[in-house]
């Protein structure tokens, strides 16, 4: 864990869908992205940008994807905000991420 995550374990958010503080447990896959929306209620939208290889022209093409995750509100990321996600269970029926680390803006 990294130092800021460290600090927020002193602090009680109240969440019970917090990693941290709460029940919620984690596993599978772990992604990192920026936020690009932040207008839901403890729900912030990350997009994550990533390469797709077309074996027919051996090259390399960018792709996005936005993914939904839950915005515990110890870690509060805002728009612009570079974040670290990790898979969960359902929380909802487009959230199965959380938000487990905030980096500063872009």
């Amino acid at each position: 864990m990294s130092q800021s995550a460290k600090e927020l374990k002193t602090e009680s958010c109240g969440d019970k869908d917090c990693p941290i503080h709460g029940e919620l447990s984690t596993r599978g896959t772990v992604l990192s992205g920026v936020v690009v929306s932040d207008k839901m209620n403890k729900t912030v939208v990350v997009q994550i940008d990533y390469l797709h290889y077309f074996p027919k022209y051996n090259r390399y093409g960018k792709r996005r994807s936005k993914i939904h995750a839950h915005n515990p509100p110890c870690i509060h990321a805002a728009k612009g905000d570079l974040v670290k996600i990790i898979e969960c269970r359902p929380l909802s029926k487009t959230v199965s991420y959380v938000v487990v680390e905030k980096k500063a803006g872009v």
